[in-house]
Order: C-alpha cells, then sequence, then structure tokens
C-alpha cells in the first residue's frame, strides 16, 4: 500500500492532496447515497435506479468537487515549492481541503431528517430556515435532539479526522525539477477539473434536471449529493425574477391573454388588458354594510386529518362546523410551504419555483394584498399569530402591504401554554376572539388574518385537553386532534358573539403536513380542507369541483358584499368553479384540469397524467400534452414570475 501511495505522489506531485481529496469525497459521497438509497430500497426498485442512480451521482460528485477544487490546484501547482510560500500555502490548502470535505459530510449528515420531513435532499429550504435560527434551534432541540447531537457530534468528529488527513497527504510532495512544467501542471488540473465541473460540452453546466431520470422526484434528488443541492439553489436565488423561465420562454403578450381567458372574466372587466390582470369585480351578495372577514390558516393540517374528507378522524369540530357552511371538498394547496399558502389566500398570486412574494424584495410594498384593498375601504386589518412575526419575513411584507396591526408571541400576557413555536392554539384564539369582539363595538368592519402554530414540528400543546390518538404525546396527528380541538372551542365563543353574524370565516389549512411519494408532484398530499362559514348569507353546501387555494380571497370578497378592482385571476366560487388548480413542488409545476393533469420540470416538456381522485394515484397518460393545454401550462407558471418582475401586481392598475 506505502508503494502505491508513494507512485501515486510521484505521478501526481504538487497536485496529489487534490487528487487524494477528490478520491476521498467520491468514497464518502457514495457511501451515503447508498445507505439513502438501501433506505429507500422499494422506491429505487420501482424505478429501475440503481445503476443511473450511482452512475449520475459519480458524475454530480465529480462536479462538486471541480468547483470545489479547481482554485486549490491551479495555485498548488504553482506554490508549493521548497521554500517558505510551500508552508504558508500548505496551512491554507488544509484549511479549504477540510472546510470543503467537512460541509459535504455535515449536508449528508443532515439529508435523513429532511429527506423524512420533506421528501427530498435539503434544498432552498434548508437556509431559509436558518433566517430565523431561534426557532429553529427551538425546534431541533425538542423535537429532534437526537438527530441534532448526533449530526453536530458527527462533523465534529469528522472535522478532527479530516484534519489529519490533510496533514497526512501534504507531506512528502514531490516537486517538478523545471519551473516551466508548473504552467503545465496548473492548465491541465484546470482543464480537467473545469470540464468536470461543467460535465458536459453543451451551453448550459450541469444542474439537477440533467441527471433526473424517474418520474418520482425524491429519487432524482438523490442523484445529487446535498451540498451540491444546497449551494445549486443558493446560486439560483439571484434569478429568482426569471426563475419561472428554467420552464421555457413565452412573449408575455401570450402569457397575460392566455391568464386572463382563464380566469374567466370578460376582456371588458380587465382595466388595462394589454398590460395586467386587475379587473372589475362586483360582488355576488350585497348587505347594508360590507361584513368583516377572517382568515384561518391552520398549520399542515391537510385533508389527511379531515373525517369528513375521508382523512383520519381528527377533525370532530371542523366536520361540525362543515355541516353550517361551505365545504370544498377538492381544494388544493399551491404548495407546500406556510408562506405559499400565506401567498395564496392573502394575494390570491399564483405559485411559482421562486420563493413565495412574501420573501421577495420587490413584493415588500405596493404589492396586492386584501389588506391593502380592504385598509383603503376603512377596514381594520390585523394579522394574528401566535409565534414570531418575523419568522419567513412576515412583519415586513405585511406590515408594507396594507397591514395595520400585528399580533404575535410577545402581546399575549399570561398564556396557558408556550412552545418552539409561540403560545398555543387556544391562547391564539383566545386573543383572536377578545380582538374581534373589541373591534366590533367600535363599529370597525375589519379583516385579520389568523395563523396557528400548534401542528408543527416538534408538536407540542397543553396537556389534558384531547383523548390522544397515538400513546406517544408529541406526534402529527395529536397535534392536529388538538389544533381542531382549539378550533372548536373558538367557533363555540364566536357564535354566541356579536361579531357572528357581520363576519365571513374562511378556514384552510396552508398545506399538508409534508409531501411524499413517487410522483413528480405529490397530489395527495396537496389536498386540503377549505370550509366557508359565518352569518345567514353563506350557502350550506359541499362543492366536490376542484379548486385551488388562489379562489378563495376573490370568493371571501364576494361573499362580503365588496365591489372591487384587483388583479388576482382566482375565480369568484359564487358564480363559477374553476375544475382546475396550481401547484409547485420544489421545482416542479402541475397544472391540473378535471382529473388530466400537465408536470413542467425545469428544461423539459411538460408531461401528461390521469389523476384519480378516490385512489389517489398520478398515472402517466403517454401521450404529448395536448399544445393548448401545454402552452396554458407554460403560461399559468410564467405570469407569476413575470408580473412580479415588472412590479405589474400592484395595489392599482398599471399604466399601458
Amino acid at each position: 500500500m506505502k508503494n502505491v501511495l508513494l507512485l501515486l505522489k510521484n505521478i501526481f506531485g504538487t497536485l496529489y492532496p487534490i487528487f487524494a481529496v477528490i478520491v476521498l469525497n467520491l468514497v464518502i459521497l457514495s457511501l451515503f447515497r447508498l445507505g439513502l438509497a438501501l433506505w429507500q430500497f422499494e422506491r429505487v426498485n420501482a424505478a429501475d435506479g440503481w445503476i443511473r442512480l450511482f452512475a449520475q451521482g459519480l458524475r454530480v460528485d465529480f462536479a462538486s468537487m471541480g468547483w470545489l477544487l479547481i482554485i486549490p490546484a491551479a495555485l498548488s501547482a504553482f506554490l508549493l515549492t521548497e521554500n517558505r510560500l510551500e508552508k504558508i500555502w500548505i496551512i491554507i490548502l488544509r484549511i479549504w481541503l477540510t472546510t470543503g470535505t467537512v460541509f459535504f459530510i455535515f449536508m449528508e449528515l443532515s439529508t435523513p431528517a429532511f429527506l423524512a420531513t420533506y421528501d427530498f435532499r435539503p434544498n432552498r429550504l434548508f437556509f431559509e430556515y436558518l433566517s430565523t435560527p431561534k426557532d429553529v434551534f427551538e425546534m431541533l432541540l425538542k423535537g429532534h435532539a437526537l438527530e441534532f447531537f448526533l449530526t453536530l457530534a458527527l462533523t465534529l468528529a469528522a472535522s478532527f479526522g479530516i484534519w489529519k488527513f490533510t496533514g497526512a497527504i501534504t507531506r512528502g510532495l514531490s516537486f517538478p525539477r523545471n519551473w516551466y512544467f508548473r504552467p503545465i501542471y496548473a492548465l491541465a488540473a484546470v482543464t480537467i477539473l473545469f470540464l468536470g465541473a461543467r460535465s458536459t460540452l453543451r451551453h448550459r453546466p450541469l444542474n439537477p434536471s440533467m441527471v433526473a431520470f424517474s418520474s418520482d422526484a425524491m429519487i432524482n434528488s438523490l442523484a445529487v449529493n446535498s451540498g451540491y443541492s444546497v449551494l445549486h439553489a443558493a446560486s439560483q436565488l439571484k434569478h429568482e425574477a426569471r426563475s419561472a423561465e428554467i420552464y421555457g420562454k413565452m412573449d408575455y403578450d401570450e402569457v397575460l391573454s392566455r391568464v386572463q381567458k382563464m380566469s374567466s372574466r370578460p376582456k371588458k372587466d380587465f382595466v388595462a388588458p394589454t398590460t395586467s390582470t386587475h379587473s372589475r369585480n362586483h360582488a355576488s351578495i350585497h348587505t347594508k354594510a360590507p361584513k368583516n372577514i377572517v382568515i384561518i390558516l391552520m398549520e399542515s393540517q391537510g385533508a389527511q386529518f379531515i373525517g369528513t374528507l375521508g382523512g383520519k378522524p381528527l377533525s370532530p369540530n371542523f366536520d361540525k362546523l362543515s355541516e353550517r357552511g361551505w365545504l370544498f371538498e377538492n381544494c388544493y394547496a399551491t404548495g407546500t410551504r406556510s408562506v405559499r399558502g400565506i401567498e395564496a389566500v392573502v394575494t390570491g398570486f399564483t405559485p411559482t419555483p421562486a420563493r413565495a412574494v412574501v420573501k421577495l424584495g420587490k413584493s415588500q410594498s405596493d404589492f396586492f394584498t386584501l389588506a391593502s384593498l380592504l385598509s383603503g375601504k376603512g377596514f381594520h386589518t390585523a394579522f394574528i399569530y401566535g409565534g414570531e412575526k418575523h419568522f419567513d419575513n412576515m412583519a415586513n411584507f405585511f406590515y408594507g402591504n396594507g397591514f395595520r396591526e400585528i399580533i404575535d408571541e410577545t402581546d399575549y400576557q399570561n398564556p396557558m401554554f408556550h412552545g418552539s413555536w409561540g403560545v398555543s392554539d387556544e391562547d391564539l384564539f383566545a386573543m383572536a376572539d377578545q380582538k374581534f369582539r373589541r373591534w366590533h363595538s367600535e363599529k370597525k368592519p375589519f379583516f385579520s388574518l389568523v395563523f396557528t402554530s400548534s401542528h408543527h414540528d416538534p408538536f407540542e400543546f397543553p396537556d389534558g385537553k384531547i383523548k390522544l390518538y397515538d400513546t406517544e404525546k408529541q406526534t402529527r396527528r395529536n397535534a392536529a386532534k388538538y389544533a381542531d380541538y382549539a378550533l372548536g372551542k373558538f367557533f363555540k365563543s364566536a357564535m354566541d358573539s356579536d361579531y357572528w353574524e357581520n363576519t365571513i370565516f374562511l378556514i384552510v389549512a396552508d398545506h399538508d403536513s409534508r409531501a411524499e411519494g413517487s410522483d413528480l408532484v405529490p397530489l395527495k398530499n396537496f389536498h386540503i380542507p377549505a370550509l366557508i362559514l359565518g352569518g345567514k348569507d353563506i350557502p350550506l353546501r359541499r362543492e366536490s369541483g376542484l379548486i385551488s387555494q388562489i379562489d378563495l380571497p376573490t370568493t371571501l370578497l364576494s361573499l362580503a358584499g365588496i365591489d372591487a378592482t384587483y388583479p388576482m385571476i382566482g375565480y369568484d366560487l359564487t358564480k363559477k368553479i374553476p375544475n382546475r388548480a396550481l401547484m409547485i413542488f420544489d421545482q416542479n409545476f402541475a397544472f391540473m384540469r378535471g382529473n388530466e393533469v400537465a408536470i413542467l420540470q425545469p428544461g423539459k416538456v411538460a408531461e401528461g397524467f390521469r389523476y384519480d381522485f378516490s385512489q389517489k394515484t398520478l398515472t402517466p397518460t403517454g401521450k404529448p400534452v395536448p399544445d393548448e393545454f401545454a402552452r396554458d401550462t407554460l403560461a399559468a407558471v410564467l405570469f407569476g414570475s413575470y408580473a412580479y418582475n415588472r412590479k405589474l401586481y400592484g395595489n392599482e392598475a398599471p399604466q399601458p
């Protein structure tokens, strides 16, 4: 073995440390990939993915090493000499090699917990959560302490081991006898690593879509390593304004024309038909004064937890309430994050592969929201939350776009329970009820977004409130049952209040608790409850037609008796059921019309599927998506990106 290492040192000379670290990282990343693949054995088998998974994985791993090592390789060829400069560069080189390798190891150690929650490798969500370290740290300590400390301990051990390894591989190097060999060494190393980093001679370098081979998005994510996945996602942030163009391009005139047509509004109702989607909208119901509007956004409370929607028997209170209002049996979320749900129900904005507008720079002011519209009509607008208002940039977005008051965990005096994500849902609803009574007594019309948090990992809630569904207390299903308990307690009080008859309530989930499965877009995990109830003007019925979260804010305005001009393209469900839904899952976009589904992936043409609502299965059609459907799908995903980038989704219709 010593003879082999000596031979390699002689062959590679000053580039031996680079070679050794590449080999080490390829072995480490392949072993981690093997472990994940064995864990997901059935899904890898179903995708017939063993060979392609590891072949494409090695391609991505070598590309990762290319980007990591191209600079130290070039510098090592010149700077590793028999003088003082060598000692300085060796220290710098060891730090570089150790830090890079430990980063990839840390990301792989973090992957199992992330994969178990989101059903794909760490991506943009990984570093988005780091913007609120306090909340994340508390969640990790209370709900994932073992994984957290194990990852930390193994990362520290790896740091020590890799540092020792880099010390060994930088000793006893052989140097070129003639200086003119050094540029040749450097050029050869840079060329090989650069070509490896690009991994293709095509116009665009390697990206995750190039190694995708399965209809199972999770399997595709295993082909990349987690360090590459996170860094690629970070690099895409600067392109967010035009992010939807990863699916293809279309002239804005055609995008706008198709989206306007899909909104089912007459051409004459658009106030700037060649520029934006702003349209005049007339309410179906008119009263002497507009009604209050309250949106109760239920954290992670997907249809799988709702008995009346065919889920587990965890929602007796919601089930009873559904008999007193308008239940939408087939409502689908636009995404898998809370900010995506907020984006849909508060702004009516369509989903894009970029971050939700709650977090984007150009939407922090003069971006349309229900709050900005209603505050202009004399409503008191408020966001009521039990956690920290700055989480996910909510406070900045809300204050900049029409919300006059924000209540967060610092405003609760002696709450009955306080967990990682703030006060309990009971405390939240007690605060909301108190505020509604006060605003009503002051004769203020009000709009409020009430956002729950008890059904959030690590699933903390007060003792003795519910009969546990699972034996262990802090589980997803027990938290869902407690959230329903708190909801029922609130409505019992609200129905006895003076504000009840004059208020329209929407109960809707922000998203399901998790999305998983072998589909490119796991549609079954986008199915969420949506129920409108309140005074006597709310119809008592169950609607089986397909709708999206973006249809709910337009409908609320109509039921509240509010005529308005706005850019939302969601349907007024009092007039027509759209029978379509739009969904984004990581970077896969689904456009569903009835049971027909078109799915776009980056750099690929739309693929056609059929969805069986009863079996909750998505089946490829095996046929090309009809051209008009494919064009509509592309227009639907491009619209949000174009409208955001051109600032066409403001409170006022832009000039042509």
